[in-house]
């Protein structure tokens, strides 16, 4: 399988290999989008880190709970992207191995758990416009030419 790259990876920097699964949850009778809004203004996709022994839907799941509050239904799998970055509040330079997922809304079942995170529907341009990483982006894209 291909997998696109995006970011700059600096020669002179050890990059910290991060796996992650993210929910692309769209409501078609809104045409919206379900977008994580962190305290710094900063836009993402729902998801995260992978544990040692969780698979990608166990993740993918207890990640988007945690976020949203919400329950999920994943539909299929979109593809996968890395990104280089830095992250400032970590002072660490991570490659992020991005796998996608488009997921159906579920119930919401309590308050999300991050106090950082704020739930937030968008439509999908001002989604792909505002979304802080690049692989998360192409995700969105792609997402949308196949629903």
């Amino acid at each position: 399988m291909n997998v696109i790259t995006f970011g700059q990876k600096d020669k002179n920097q050890r990059y910290i290999t991060r796996p992650a699964v993210y929910a692309i949850v769209i409501d078609t009778q809104i045409n919206k989008i379900a977008i994580i809004q962190k305290s710094d203004g900063k836009l993402f996709l729902p998801g995260g880190g992978i544990e040692a022994h969780e698979t990608h839907e166990e993740c993918l799941t207890r990640e988007v709970l945690e976020e949203t509050g919400m329950e999920i239904e994943i539909s299929n799998f979109i593809g996968q992207a890395s990104q280089y970055f830095y992250s400032q509040n970590e002072t660490t330079y991570y490659l992020n191995e991005g796998y996608f997922y488009h997921c159906h809304a579920g119930q919401s079942i309590h308050d999300p758990i991050e106090d950082d995170h704020q739930l937030i529907w968008i439509d999908p341009v001002s989604a792909i416009e505002g979304l802080f990483h690049a692989h998360q982006r192409w995700a969105v894209q792609k997402t949308l030419q196949l629903i």
